[in-house]
């Protein structure tokens, strides 16, 4: 099944859902993949610096294990293709004109937004309005 390319589609079919649950960016110096696969994580990135992995806050809480700030997920449910050009760039200017940090993660089916969790419900309503 191939995802959407056209940006105009794309806009009029977001469907963003946000998620319950709290989520936080969490780094381990010399972490590689497939470490702390206890921990669940929702998201992976091996960077120069570490491992990077996005946990549900609770469990981060649990470990013991630092982050900072918590974030909450806004899927945007229409299937967009990798190859999409200006979905991110769009969301990302609505969001940004509105002081609301937008850390955007592409999926293989969707995109995923994570912003502050003080500006989620905030955020969800831009993203349902006409505004893009």
């Amino acid at each position: 099944m191939t995802g959407e390319t056209d940006l105009k589609t794309l806009l009029t079919s977001l469907s963003p859902r946000l998620d319950s649950q709290e989520y936080v960016f969490c780094t381990f110096k010399d972490g590689q993949y497939g470490d702390y696969a206890a921990l669940k994580p929702i998201a992976s990135f091996l960077e120069a610096e570490g491992l990077t992995l996005v946990l549900e806050r609770d469990v981060a809480d649990k470990q013991c294990i630092n982050y900072q700030g918590a974030f909450r997920r806004i899927t945007l449910n229409v299937h967009s293709s990798l190859d999409a050009v200006g979905l991110t760039a769009a969301v990302s200017t609505l969001l940004a004109e509105q002081g609301i940090s937008a850390n955007m993660i592409a999926a293989y089916f969707h995109d995923h937004i994570f912003v502050n969790a003080d500006n989620a419900q905030r955020a969800l309503q831009l993203l349902q309005s006409d505004n893009l």
